[in-house]
This record gives structure tokens, sequence and C-alpha cells, in this order.
């Protein structure tokens, strides 16, 4: 298909033309404010990050059919690993995607200073949940799995995302608990060591 397409080209003489059409459609600049980039380097970014993603796609998927149920691992300690190899190979991907856009890094610390201080400002309550769910996954108090109680609600926990968790509760509804509220709050974890539980019945006499 594609031999088929440049030598049409080439019999037309249309080759050449469309090469340097392209070329100077990719290097052709693109200006926000004090930033100066390439339409190729945007695409480079997105097919960066792009790449990113079908990585720790297959990342996941790689650990999860196989390495997981080879070496044993519990569904808490798999759902943690997993996620956190997530974080990471985004992050990678996103520091490599700045590098290939080309951005001046003194420009990107500036945005960087000017996010900050709006996270100082509005963001203080994302940023609290976002960190409190790194602290989840790498202490482990609650495992996805684990039939925990916040306040007067009891269920297991679903999933622990980036800002909040999921707990569902034995009526089958889901509730969604902020993770900085999983930190700072009494939880009570009744399957933390072991999957024992005593369950109290009262029984009236007639």
């Amino acid at each position: 298909m594609v031999t088929w397409a440049l030598i049409s080209l080439d019999a037309f003489s249309l080759r050449e033309p469309l090469l340097a059409w392209l070329k100077s459609w990719v290097t052709a600049e693109l200006r926000f404010q004090s930033l100066h980039m390439s339409l190729g380097a945007v695409l480079a970014f997105a097919l960066t990050i792009w790449v990113a993603v079908l990585l720790s796609r297959f990342i996941r998927f790689l650990l999860e059919e196989d390495i997981y149920d080879r070496f044993h691992f519990n569904r808490g300690s798999s759902y943690a690993i997993s996620t956190l190899l997530h974080y990471v190979v985004l992050l990678g991907g996103f520091l490599i995607a700045i590098a290939a856009l080309g951005v001046d890094m003194t420009k990107f610390t500036v945005l960087a200073g000017a996010l900050g201080v709006g996270i100082g400002f509005g963001l203080q309550n994302i940023v609290n949940n976002f960190v409190s769910g790194l602290i989840l996954l790498f202490e482990r108090p609650v495992n996805v799995g684990d039939v925990v109680q916040v306040q007067n609600d009891v269920g297991v926990i679903r999933r622990i995302g980036i800002r909040a968790s999921i707990i569902r509760l034995f009526d089958s509804s889901e509730l969604i608990v902020p993770n900085g509220q999983l930190i700072s709050d009494k939880v009570t974890n009744f399957t933390l060591s072991n999957r024992q539980r005593r369950i109290e019945i009262n029984l009236g006499v007639a």
C-alpha cells in the first residue's frame, strides 16, 4: 500500500512537493506568549504521552496476568504495586515529553512556581488527597479488599484512586471517601492482620 502510494506520487511528480509541504508544516512555529515551539515538537509531546499511557497499561496487564499469580501476591499488594508503577511511568513520560517539546526549563520552573502558588490558594484539598493516596499505597494501612469502618459506614474497599477511595457498603451502595479522610480520621480495619472476625448477635428471650 505504501509502496503503491510512493510510486503514484513519483509518477505525478508530487513526492518532493508533498515532502516539502509536510516539512514546512511540521517545523511551523507556534507562539504562546513567551513560549515558542514547533508543531513537530507538539506532536512529539502528544506521541510521548500516548506511548507512556500504552506502556503503563502493558506493564499493568503483564503484572496482573503473569507476575502476581506466579509469585502469589495478595490483592492489596498487587494493587499498590500496579498503581505506583502507573504513576512512575506517567511521570517519566511527562518529563520526557517536556524535553521533546523543547521548552526552556527556566520557563518551566517559573510555570511550576506559579502552579505552586495556585496550589497554595485553591488546590490544597486536591493535593492533600493525592498525597494521602500515595501514603495509603506506600504504608498500606488499608488495602483493596479490606473490610473497614469509616464513621458509621462499614464496607469493602474496592478502589484506591488518585483523589478518593471507593468503599462498597453491604447494601451494595458505594461510598466515595476522600483519601485525606482515610489518613486523618479514625478508620477501623477489620481485616488488616487476618481475615477472622467475631460477630455478635443479640437474641431476645420470650
